[in-house]
Parts: C-alpha cells; sequence; structure tokens
C-alpha cells in the first residue's frame, strides 16, 4: 500500500496535511530555481553564462533522479562593440538589432526622421519582439534609410530589445534599439530634422550553445513519445521571463517519473538559442526528422509563467481535444485563461515550430509587464504560488498524455 493510500485510510486531515506540505516545499523549490537562474548573469545564447546555466540546468535535472545531457550547437554570435546615438552634448546607448546590417566604429551621420519620411536615418517605436513585422520591418525590407532608431515600448520604462527571428537571415540597414525613456527627447529630434549619429557595432565570434536534454523511458518504447519543452535563454537575467518555464519543466520531471514507467517516453528538451529566432529548438528538430510529427504531443512552457507584474495566461493549442485538455487542468488548478490563440494561428515561441511542422501542441504563454525588461529580476517580478499551480495542472496534462 502507498503512503498517499495510507494517509488516505487515516483520515482527510493527514492527506491535506500531506498535500500543503507538498504545496509548500513545491514553492520554495520553486523561488530557489528561479533566484539560482537570475543570478547567473544576463542569458544570452552562445555566452559564458550561457554554458554556466546549461551546466546549472543539467545538475538541477540530475536531482531529480534523470540522467541529463547537452546538446551542442554552434552559432556566430554577434557581440556589441558600440551601440548609441549621439546628438547634440548627449550619447544614448542602445542594443543593435542582431538580425540587420551594422555600422563599422564611425556610424552612420544624418537627418533624424519619421521612419515614414525620407530622412538618412529613420526613428520609430516598437514594442518588444515587433521589429520583424509591421512598420518597421517594411522599413527594413525596402531598405530606404541608412540607418534606423527603434525606441522600445515595453510594460514599464527601459530598452526592451526584439528577438532576432532572422537571425539566419539577416536584412535591412542597422537597426539601435533604444529605451522608452529617451522617446521624448528623440522625437524633438525628428521633428526638427536635428543632425544625428547612429553608431550600431558588432563583431562576430564562434561560440557553442547547448540545449539540455533528458527522457524517461516508457513501458513501449515503440509508442509515440510525450515532449516537454521550454527556452532557457534570453537578453536579460530574464527572472519572470525563462524563470517559471524553466521551474516548470524541471517540476514536471518529478511529477512524471513516480508513473514508473509512463506507458510512452517522455522527452525533455530546455533550448537555447530563443532570442535568436527559436535556433536551439529548430536544430533539436531538425536532428531528429521525425520527432515532430511522429510524437504524442509537445507541451511547451512560455515566456513569464506565474509573472507578478501585470499577469495573464494566453493558451495555444493544435486542435480542440489538446486545448480541452489544458483548460481542464488550469481551471482545476485555480488558474485564470485571458485569450485563447485562434485556432490555426501560428503560436509564439517554440511551439510555433512544432505548429509549422505539424505536430500536436499545447502551450502556454503569459503577460508581463518586465517583459524583455532589464529589471526583471528579484522576488518582486514572479509568484512562485502561482508557478506551483502550473506545474501541478501540467503534470496532468502530462500524465494524461504519458499514460
Amino acid at each position: 500500500m502507498t503512503r498517499r493510500e495510507l494517509l488516505y485510510l487515516a483520515g482527510p486531515t493527514a492527506l491535506l496535511a500531506q498535500d500543503t506540505a507538498a504545496r509548500r516545499e513545491s514553492e520554495q523549490r520553486i523561488a530557489r530555481i528561479i533566484r539560482d537562474y537570475e543570478q547567473q548573469g544576463i542569458h544570452r545564447t552562445g555566452t559564458e553564462v550561457d554554458r554556466i546555466s546549461a551546466d546549472w540546468l543539467a545538475a538541477e535535472v540530475g536531482k531529480c533522479g534523470l540522467t541529463p545531457a547537452l546538446e551542442s550547437f554552434s552559432i556566430s554570435r554577434v557581440d556589441p562593440v558600440a551601440a548609441f546615438i549621439s546628438a547634440e552634448t548627449r550619447r544614448i546607448e542602445g542594443v543593435p538589432l542582431f538580425d540587420c546590417a551594422a555600422t563599422d566604429g564611425r556610424g552612420v551621420t544624418g537627418r533624424l526622421g519619421p521612419l515614414t519620411g525620407d530622412a538618412p536615418i529613420g526613428l520609430t517605436e516598437i514594442a518588444p519582439n515587433t521589429a520583424g513585422s509591421g512598420p518597421l520591418a517594411e522599413a527594413r525590407r525596402q531598405n530606404r534609410h541608412r540607418a534606423i532608431v527603434a525606441v522600445t515600448r515595453g510594460g514599464l520604462p527601459g530598452l526592451c530589445p526584439s528577438n532576432a527571428e532572422s537571425f539566419l537571415h539577416p536584412f535591412g540597414p542597422p537597426v539601435l534599439q533604444v529605451s522608452s525613456t529617451e522617446a521624448e527627447f528623440l522625437t524633438g529630434l525628428a521633428q526638427t530634422g536635428a543632425e544625428v549619429t547612429v553608431v550600431a557595432q558588432v563583431k562576430r565570434t564562434p561560440a557553442d550553445a547547448f540545449n539540455v536534454i533528458a527522457n524517461i523511458p516508457g513501458a513501449d518504447r515503440t509508442l509515440p513519445p510525450l515532449v516537454i519543452m521550454t527556452p532557457r535563454s534570453g537578453w536579460w537575467t530574464c527572472a519572470s521571463e525563462r524563470g517559471g518555464g524553466i521551474a516548470c519543466w524541471l517540476e514536471l520531471m518529478r511529477g512524471a517519473k513516480p508513473l514508473n514507467p509512463p506507458a510512452r517516453d517522455v522527452l525533455f528538451v530546455a533550448s537555447s538559442g530563443h532570442e535568436l529566432g527559436q535556433l536551439g529548438i529548430e536544430i533539436h528538430a531538425e536532428r531528429r526528422p521525425d520527432l515532430i510529427k511522429h510524437s504524442r504531443a509537445w507541451i511547451h512552457f512560455g515566456a513569464n509563467l506565474g509573472a507578478a507584474q501585470d499577469p495573464g495566461n494566453i493558451i495555444q493549442a493544435s486542435d480542440d481535444e489538446m486545448e480541452g485538455t489544458l483548460a481542464k487542468h488550469l481551471t482545476a488548478a485555480g488558474l485564470t485563461i485571458d485569450r485563447r490563440v485562434q485556432r490555426g494561428t501560428v503560436p509564439g515561441g517554440e511551439a510555433g515550430v512544432v505548429h509549422r511542422g505539424g505536430g500536436r501542441y499545447v502551450s502556454v504563454i503569459g503577460r508581463n509587464a518586465l517583459f524583455h525588461n532589464p529589471a526583471d529580476r528579484g522576488p518582486e517580478a514572479v509568484d512562485p504560488k502561482a508557478i506551483a499551480r502550473f506545474a501541478s495542472a501540467f503534470t496532468a496534462v502530462a500524465r494524461q498524455l504519458a499514460g
């Protein structure tokens, strides 16, 4: 007889006490995981912090009782050398867009004007992750400016860069991303056609990046596997952007392992290269050509799970059955669903790779005022209790899909 069955016979009070203790233990573990991850530094792909973080995550996988492995892939890392706009007596630091042209050390000098005009240097505003779509993408394709300055508008003030969705196929003139706190000053310069200099100088460095992978062997290795994935890289320390997904990914290992064994293999992958067009999961799938279509399903922990600043939950699913399964368990865990992505829409994040490959998936992406913001750090950025509820809900989903 199991310990839980003995507790059930002892009465509901004993069972409730065990559940409460287990929930508190999970919340404490989640808070510790996110704190450790954040304190490693800036989690940009292929950097020393990225390598240290991969080793750390592999060790955490080992603590869950699984055998981890590092899947390496090579990149030509973009390292900013000088990135700023200078005008009048001011110099404003920024971050270059990583999937367009760069300048040399002298930069580009010319009139600053609206993106829709004909000034040599265009000025626009963008939300995080919109540099590859809308007016800015169109201006990049048209190449009508010698350089572009993009004021980034996140949920809170700050420099909130866009991912380099076309990292392997760069296009357009140099783009310098700057903080929203500089919007008023730069808009005034653009209105008068002031002369400015934009420098977006970078160097390329050969580097290795790593996906962290593990698996729980199933009773029938011929059955299509269940894949559980989360990205682990990003622009800044990423406490609330990536921390919740990583914590849930580890909690699911703890929840799935006692199935002893599950009916099918359960595969885990935490991918680097997220901010470079989801490069890590793309490479993971390319090396396993049958994995997407021939999996039972994919579970994707997207950005901002359990974020504490302006939270909200968006669910993405390949079909009605998968969405129904996810919605049922999220609701049972006391979590809200603020929006459902319309069926057939390419989902955000790594789930998009599965969608384009014709696989089945469920995914949650959260809303977060600190998304892509350098201030995304500290205990006030995350809600461990909410993350524990996500972990509980997804553990139930995984058990149902794994058998």
